[in-house]
């Protein structure tokens, strides 16, 4: 009698041991996630891959991205695991290029902390105007700049001829004109005359080669033929040329930044130079 309840008891226990472990796995899978791939030792499950996909994409794109997650985050493991394996202790032992990128880290943002309490922003039209005036040099054109109005349209279009004289005219309401016509007739139709824009992205509007469309403008018409049977045109209402000095309105943006990028760097000069004199003054900067 006490052996078989000796024998009852230790299958009471395998059982009670078989149903903790059970237990164990199935709380692991619910607060870590269904597994969806496996790494030597290293599992993803599906809760960090469901952070990685933005809700709202198609399946056909989950899939995508999914797989695409998955791949690169066995190419990373695997990738860190061959390195474990193959370097030597001295090699893995990376503690001071880390203490020179914390130090280097500190002391940027240390620096824009610097610089963003101390930058005056505010730059006048005459700061603009003085400094594109003292540089030229810095604004010289690699591409011709125009304003132009184009069009892609059927060479046989009857309305070819009516287009081209008043997409070319001085006068507001035929431009207006050109305007409506090109909207019922043209396969695409853009005003820019106000605007400078660079010949290369003129080009790649019309869907056309640049250096063949700068080469195909005479008398201030551009025209590309294509194998569609449709006509590329593009009247230049204002250019300048490569090698030129490029308008103050369209390099506007570009002399702004390059002035906040002076008085930033005048900063990072001053915090310099005040940073080694104050350690002098205060003993903390010593030469022996």
């Amino acid at each position: 009698m006490k052996r078989w309840l000796l024998i009852s008891l230790f299958a009471l226990m395998v059982v009670s041991c078989k149903f903790a472990g059970n237990f164990q796995n199935s709380a692991t899978d619910l607060f870590r996630g269904e597994t969806v791939a496996r790494v030597g030792e290293h599992r993803l499950h599906r809760g960090e891959l469901d952070h990685y996909i933005p809700s709202g994409v198609s399946a056909q794109d989950s899939a995508r991205l999914a797989r695409r997650y998955i791949e690169t985050w066995a190419q990373d493991l695997l990738l860190l695991d061959m390195a474990q394996e193959q370097l030597s202790a001295s090699e893995k032992d990376v503690k001071k290029e880390l203490e020179e990128y914390r130090r280097a880290l500190l002391k940027y943002r240390y620096e824009q902390l610097y610089i963003d309490r101390r930058l005056d922003t505010l730059i006048t039209e005459e700061e603009i105007e003085r400094y594109y005036s003292a540089n030229p040099d810095r604004f010289r054109l690699d591409r011709p700049l125009v304003k132009a109005r184009y069009l892609i349209i059927p060479a046989d279009s009857k309305s070819l001829r009516t287009l081209r004289k008043k997409m070319s005219s001085e006068d507001l309401l035929e431009v207006m004109e050109a305007d409506s016509l090109a909207a019922t007739v043209a396969i695409k139709y853009v005003d820019s005359s106000e605007k400078w824009m660079d010949a290369f992205t003129l080009a790649q509007e019309l869907g056309t080669d640049y250096r063949a469309l700068v080469g195909s403008i005479k008398n201030q018409f551009a025209e590309i033929p294509d194998e569609s049977g449709n006509l590329r045109i593009a009247y230049i209402c204002e250019m300048v040329s490569e090698g030129k000095t490029a308008p103050l309105e369209y390099c506007w943006d570009r002399v702004r930044d390059l002035i906040l990028s002076g008085r930033k760097h005048e900063l990072e000069v001053a915090l310099e130079k005040d940073l080694l004199e104050d350690a002098r003054k205060n003993d903390k900067f010593v030469i022996y």
